[in-house]
């Protein structure tokens, strides 16, 4: 049943308008989309946005929490775990796996990929504009994620973090 949704998803509730909460003729599309497109993941909290554009591929292994969000264009994958009340900017990518680079007798296209890793993004977290997210990063509760930083490593909770690599700029 999943990939009748996924197809729905693809075909028709990925490409609606981008929404605004401020404008209510945007809710029916709002919760048309995140309707359909929960309907793929895994797990979908209450009262969750998956906005225009989002990709998840085919949702499995991702789990999204209450009051929280994909953002605009937006690229995840699973295994990844996103807790409530999480706000994500648009174009941001999460990876969970990457190439295989061990091996130097052989291309690093010809050796597949690493197992993938699981990204944990607790409760109460702000991720901004076009942030990359790499395998294996827990983000900390409360924490904020500063435009077009790159996580490499784990995020302490109520931290602001910023760059690439990302670090801790401050406390909240």
């Amino acid at each position: 049943m999943r990939y009748f949704w996924l197809m729905l998803y693809l075909g028709v509730a990925r490409w609606l308008p981008a929404t605004d909460n401020a404008i209510k003729m945007f809710a029916p599309i709002r919760r048309f989309r995140s309707f359909i497109g929960g309907k793929c993941l895994d797990k979908v909290g209450r009262n969750v946005n998956i906005e225009n554009g989002a990709n998840f591929g085919t949702g499995v292994g991702i789990v999204l929490g209450d009051n929280s969000g994909l953002g605009i264009k937006s690229k995840v994958r699973g295994p990844l775990e996103i807790g409530r009340d999480v706000m994500m900017g648009p174009d941001v990518i999460i990876f969970t796996s990457n190439h295989e680079t061990t091996r130097t007798d052989i291309p690093m296209r010809g050796q597949g990929g690493t197992q993938p890793r699981k990204v944990t993004i607790e409760d109460d977290v702000w991720i901004g504009a076009r942030v990359i997210i790499l395998p294996g990063v827990t983000i900390g509760r409360g924490s904020i994620i500063a435009a077009g930083a790159v996580v490499t490593k784990d995020v302490p909770s109520f931290s602001i973090v910023g760059g690439v690599p990302a670090k801790v700029i401050k406390s909240r």
